[in-house]
């Protein structure tokens, strides 16, 4: 541009010929002559399309095989040199690979999806779930964490689970809701298993029992993408990605998944401070406006579960994804619901809550609770020994010495009678029956009748009546009714044994 300015001021302003200049810069007068015509370089405008007399029979070709990758996956469409050498071998191209390379790379530029700037209303939501790593209790294992974007406001939430399952979902969705303190009026989902049984024919999606029980407490509408296009909810793909690189770098660790789910709350709340590029109005300002938009609140929580019916087996099992749950042995062989929660299983035979246990996300697991089995071990008390329910339960020092005492007065029998000791922990706490046995070994009263006695004793708070004519099947202990003439032997001791004698008196 320097010379170019020199050589349009000496010709314009200081009055020198174009020949001159020519010689004096050093150029051609016809360059002389265009810089003359433009104040600046027009540079090179291409006047017609660039001619390739070599592959124009085969431009055919390379639109079909570039049509057909359209339909491929991403990962296994042809590259300009496979398609150069299959023109070689299959139409007998001759020419070189730059203008086969050039040519396939401007039809793949005009080939690429361009895309319409949206609004958004008021109060609507898009949701989507992603993936992340995470420590929980000293344990790294990935996180499967849902999130939800008010598009108008640019507000969010974020909470993570062990796994992405239907009662994942649903409970994603009730604290969303409670977050947000309202529900949003439409939201936006993709094609997920968990939503949609099944597309059909005529582009209508329908439903699993879980979404519509769902929707149908909330009374939100739903929207869904197109399969396998993801910038239809653009939003919220977005989010997935900004709460992984912000709220998820580095690795969060935490005690438990609800402490990384609060902490995911509190930095969704100070996000609502920023204020995103193009906007006047933080996040928090302009959710104002979707939270007037959004609908109110059901007097209750919906129950974020899933819900399915099994038998129990012969040893007083169900099964529930591939894990086996106990329940106590008087359902056996009955029908039962089961209700997956995210952290925990509920049992449910007719309206009564039959067994609870914390949920398990391994494979092939079987969960125990020991006193599901031991009503059942009353009758087969030779089984004590071997019940696997039973095996590795921790209980305080006193219970085995309980046993061993048990045993060496009661024989066979002591098996029932320790079983029966154990049945008090399926009414009484732990800490109580503890207690009871203890004050049981202080008395050498060693048998199941005395700790319950005792036991009712102490919550009663009354004191222990422990007469020994109610358990006759206990060895009595012999003692002699003393008579006057015993004392006689007290006036024969020594001199030396006096003070024994006060003592005595």
């Amino acid at each position: 541009m320097e010379l170019y300015a020199r050589v349009r001021r000496a010709v314009l302003v200081e009055g020198m010929s174009r020949r001159v200049a020519a010689r004096e810069f050093g150029l051609a007068r016809k360059t002389v002559s265009k810089m003359l015509a433009y104040s600046v370089p027009p540079g090179c405008q291409r006047q017609q399309p660039i001619r390739r007399p070599k592959l124009g029979p085969w431009q055919g070709a390379i639109d079909a095989i570039l049509a057909d990758d359209k339909q491929r996956p991403r990962k296994q469409r042809h590259t300009a040199k496979r398609i150069l050498e299959r023109l070689r071998a299959e139409h007998s191209y001759t020419g070189g690979y730059t203008i086969v390379k050039d040519y396939v790379r401007a039809a793949k530029l005009g080939g690429r999806e361009m895309f319409i700037p949206l609004t958004h209303a008021r109060g609507e939501a898009q949701a989507d779930f992603g993936q992340a790593q995470v420590v929980i209790a000293g344990r790294e294992c990935a996180a499967h964490f849902m999130t939800f974007d008010l598009p108008h406001s640019d507000d969010c939430f974020v909470q993570a689970f062990p796994a992405e399952t239907t009662e994942a979902f649903l409970e994603a969705h009730a604290g969303a809701f409670a977050y947000f303190g309202g529900v949003p009026t439409r939201i936006l989902y993709d094609n997920t298993t968990l939503a949609v049984a099944r597309i059909l024919g005529d582009g209508e999606r329908q439903k699993t029992q879980a979404f519509s029980e769902l929707q149908s407490h909330y009374l939100f509408a739903e929207k869904f993408g197109r399969p396998g296009k993801g910038n239809d909810k653009g939003k919220v793909e977005n989010l997935v990605g900004y709460a992984r690189r912000n709220f998820m770098a580095p690795i969060p660790r935490a005690a438990s998944w609800e402490e990384l789910n609060n902490q995911f709350v509190r930095e969704a709340m100070a996000r609502r401070a920023q204020r995103l590029r193009g906007h006047k109005e933080t996040i928090g300002e302009r959710f104002e406006r979707d939270r007037a938009a959004l609908l109110p609140l059901p007097a209750a929580r919906f129950e974020a579960c899933d819900k399915t019916t099994v038998r129990v087996s012969s040893i007083s099992l169900v099964r529930y994804k591939t894990n086996d749950y106990s329940v106590p042995t008087e359902y056996g062989h009955r029908q039962v619901l089961v209700k997956a929660y995210v952290h925990r299983i509920v049992i449910v035979s007719g309206c009564e809550v039959i067994a609870e246990h914390k949920r398990s996300y391994e494979r092939e697991e079987t969960i125990y609770d020991p006193l599901h089995y031991p009503a059942l071990l009353e009758h087969k008390s030779r089984a004590l020994d071997q019940a696997a329910p039973l095996a590795g339960w921790q209980l305080p020092d006193c219970f085995a010495h309980l046993r061993r005492l048990l045993e060496a007065r009661l024989n066979k029998h002591a098996a029932r009678e320790y079983i029966q000791v154990l049945r008090l922990l399926e009414t009484f706490p732990l800490a109580e029956v503890t207690a009871a046995v203890e004050h049981a070994l202080l008395l050498n009263t060693i048998s199941f009748d005395a700790v319950r006695h005792l036991l009712l004793c102490r919550i009663e708070r009354r004191p222990p009546r422990l007469d020994m004519a109610n358990w006759p099947h206990l060895p009595l202990a012999q003692v002699r009714t003393t008579r006057a003439a015993d004392y006689m032997s007290l006036l024969a001791m020594s001199p030396a044994e006096s003070p024994l004698l006060e003592a005595a008196l």
